[in-house]
């Protein structure tokens, strides 16, 4: 394979050079605003080649010399059409006029350009600020986890819990970037509503397979998410108001064309009537996004953006929950040449999880903090070569936990668990060839290293072995350290490396249809141990080291991509393995717990499927249907012959595994006033595991239950609707307001969260006891800009 590609990169280069060529560069933004664009298509017809704008909204592109015409497009802008005599390098900044006066919206975007089908990038979808109308969602709230729940190969733990699954990975395994900076809950209120300011985001891109090599520290996917630089032109402001949350979001210039501010605030506010209900629970939460962006000058720009958010959750006296993220960013992007961008980024990302239970007095809080030194290369070479190379450093600290009493009556007594750190480093290239007019490749490599620090207080086990085996009762026990030693904070207890690569393939079958395939190694070695299925109501944070191996996951991806004059069609195929993957011994203790290493297993996951996407792009109705048919398994088997594992060693059911997931969303343009929405979801219930009968023991009832996981609950489905009207106005009045009405639930499907078994104290019969979140639920919110 090194040979192959050598060869490749050799004669690309050679063909490169035998002509006289020069460089067309520049970047695009929007002519209202100056927000740069991202994902914008320069396409050269003549020459059946073209670039795209990066996530800064640079691009660059060398051509032999000749006069060109240059095609700019994007959704959601008109397409603009220049000729260009290319005899000497030419810097050519462009500005694109928003073609709807609709206000902003997250919203997928139609990939049926061309240039799309070329390039060698599969199993990635884009969310992005545009004119389509919303998605409707519970209570009102435009939810980007929610839009990316609708796409092939990615489900929520279900209605009510945070995170989301992605090609059968658990919520733990994608990374999350705002603004570059990982973010460790992408949810509030549990799930209700996601951590993302729709106003606040420009661009989003979901990496679910062929995972570019700037990227790692997670092995399911990528969310990496963009915040807007504001607007460099005028004074704006977006928000909207509804039945539990509003939100505002001001924008402008701090010195026009030079420097720009954003800031914008979310909060919910439905607690605040529950009083008048004599119900003394509380849940709610509040965001702040922040942002300014400076032109040093035409090679330099300077951005500091942040975010901060709280969940506050309290039922009555008893039980105490407040989570949430904090991340500030610096960044300095500066042009070497025409053809050499940089970024360079400090970052900064804390995430504080705090519990507390008031009926036994005591509060526990825990967290992660990083501190993250990136600076990221593209290069774009020739027109058959672009590079893109860089270095990543993160050091982290993890607070497993600090308990103090809340009253001087409280039977507990104040202790700190041993904070752990560690560092984590990385280098990386990537090569995106243009082998010829039908094949594009992306070769890349990552390695990875990660170095467990030494902490105050480290255990030691008989043979290394924290969890033991009992075989005479068949069940996993903790070990019992044999000895404690302290290491200096630079000493390294234990340090890992990894080689991860990365390949993709495109061929071209003809103008609108070509098929891809792609290989990718990632290594996770950070994980979240967790008593649910999402990623809350209990979170803690452990690094690999001594006794817990970092997760490795290897993914192969095939697809078939063809674009029709008005319709698209994705279909793709995955497989993927992971070892190393945790499970917990059974009566596994996570709260206080200093030796965490004591319940934990390391085993193994797979998952496999078929993923189909089916769009309509233009049009008044405009819309997809997405289908998932998948399975996603793990296995911890025995370390020994005479060992069990965890469910006889047999593989299981993962707790996020779907067999069918099917979703159709839709939109139509009545007319200017009128556009109406609607989602029909359908999908498999999720796995659990069920007692098969029961014993009597020294007067107790003893359940007996199944395997694990082989059971489901019921299916899940679910249609919502809305309605958007856009009153007329004057074509100079600044102010553009909206209202949208939704039905969630339309026929109000009980749709089971979980499943219990009790005894019903009337009929003293055991019985199934069905947990229902979300019924219908009907909302208005009124957006508005000026």
């Amino acid at each position: 394979m090194k040979k192959l590609l050598s060869l490749l990169f050799l004669f690309v280069s050679f063909t490169a050079f035998t002509q006289e060529k020069f460089t067309l560069s520049g970047t695009i933004s929007e002519e209202d605003t100056g927000e740069t664009l991202m994902g914008v298509n320069i396409v050269v017809p003549e020459l059946q080649t073209g670039t795209v704008t990066n996530q800064y909204g640079f691009y660059s592109i060398t051509l032999p010399k000749g006069v060109y015409e240059v095609i700019y497009s994007t959704l959601g802008f008109t397409t603009e059409r220049i000729n260009v005599d290319l005899s000497n390098n030419i810097k050519r900044d462009f500005t694109m006029k928003t073609d709807s006066q609709s206000l902003d919206e997250v919203v997928i975007e139609a990939n049926a350009e061309k240039l799309n089908i070329r390039s060698s990038q599969m199993s990635a979808n884009t969310l992005s600020s545009s004119t389509i109308k919303k998605i409707p969602v519970v209570l009102g709230e435009v939810d980007v986890i929610k839009a990316l729940t609708l796409l092939p190969g990615v489900t929520s733990a279900g209605e009510g819990a945070s995170g989301f699954n992605v090609r059968g990975g658990a919520a733990d395994q994608n990374l999350i970037l705002l603004d570059e900076a990982t973010l460790y809950n992408s949810s509030h209120l549990f799930g209700f509503f996601s951590v993302f300011n729709p106003d606040a985001i420009k661009d989003l891109t979901l990496y679910k397979g062929g995972i570019p090599a700037q990227y790692g520290g997670r092995i399911s996917s990528v969310l990496d998410i963009y915040q807007k630089d504001g607007n460099n032109l005028n004074y704006q402001a977006t928000g909207g108001i509804g039945l539990v949350a509003s939100r505002l979001l001001l924008e402008g210039p701090i010195k026009k064309d030079v420097a720009s501010f954003l800031v914008g605030g979310r909060s919910s506010y439905a607690h605040l009537f529950l009083p008048l209900f004599d119900n003394d629970n509380i849940a709610y939460f509040y965001d702040l996004n922040t942002k300014v962006s400076y032109n040093l000058n035409e090679n330099n720009r300077l951005f500091l953006s942040g975010y901060f958010g709280r969940d506050v959750f309290k039922i009555s006296e008893s039980f105490g929950n407040t989570f949430g993220n904090t991340t500030i960013n610096l960044r300095w992007n500066h042009l070497y040449s025409d053809r050499l961008f940089s970024n360079l980024s400090v970052i900064y990302s804390d995430y504080y999880f705090g519990l507390e239970l008031k009926f036994v007095e005591f509060k526990f809080d825990s967290g992660i903090r990083n501190f993250n030194l990136k600076y990221d290369f593209s290069h774009y070479l020739s027109e058959n070569i672009d590079l893109k190379y860089g270095l990543n450093s993160i050091y982290y600290k993890f607070n497993p936990g600090d308990v103090k009493p809340t009253t001087v009556t409280s039977g507990v007594n104040e202790f700190k668990l041993t904070d752990k750190y560690a560092w984590e480093n990385a280098v990386y290239g990537a090569a995106e060839i243009k082998v010829s007019d039908n094949i594009s490749v992306n070769a890349g490599l990552r390695l990875s290293t990660f170095s467990r620090l030494g902490q105050s207080e480290f255990f030691l086990y008989e043979n290394d072995n924290p969890v033991l085996y009992n075989e005479a009762l068949g069940i996993y026990e903790k070990a019992k350290p044999n000895d404690t030693i302290s290491f200096g904070r630079s000493e390294t207890i234990k340090s890992f490396a990894n080689l991860e690569p990365r390949l993709a393939v495109s061929f071209l079958l003809d103008d609108d249809s070509s098929i891809k395939a792609s290989y990718n190694r990632m290594t996770q070695y950070i994980h979240l141990i967790s008593n649910t299925t999402s990623p809350t109501p209990f979170d803690i944070y452990a690094p690999s080291g001594k006794y817990i191996e970092p997760q490795l996951a290897d993914q192969v991806a095939m697809g078939y991509f063809r674009n029709f004059e008005n319709y698209s069609l994705e279909v793709e195929t995955f497989y993927k393995t992971v070892q190393n993957r945790l499970d917990y011994i059974s009566g596994a203790d996570l709260i206080a717990n200093n030796a965490i290493e004591q319940i934990l297993l390391n085993g193994e996951a797979r998952a496999y499927g078929l993923e189909m996407l089916f769009r309509k792009n233009t049009g008044r109705f405009q819309g997809w249907l997405a289908y998932t048919l998948s399975k996603s398994e793990q296995r911890t088997p025995g370390r020994t012959a005479a060992e069990s594992g965890i469910n006889n060693g047999e593989w299981y059911n993962a707790a996020w595994d779907k067999t069918h997931d099917l979703s159709i969303t839709g939109s139509y343009d009545l007319s200017k006033k009128w556009t109406f929405g609607a989602n029909l979801i359908f999908q498999t219930g999720r796995p659990t595991t069920f007692p098969e009968g029961q014993y009597e023991y020294n007067g107790m009832v003893v359940p007996v239950y199944e395997a694990r996981n082989s059971s489901r609950i019921t299916p899940f489905h679910r249609l919502d609707i809305s309605a958007t009207l856009t009153p007329s106005r004057k074509t100079d009045e600044r102010w553009k307001g909206e209202w949208v009405f939704s039905i969630y639930n339309v026929y109000n499907q009980k749709n089971a969260a979980s499943i219990s078994f009790s005894e019903n104290t009337d009929t003293y019969q055991n019985e199934a006891v069905r947990l229902s979140i979300f019924g219908i639920i009907p909302s208005v919110t009124y957006n508005f800009k000026f």
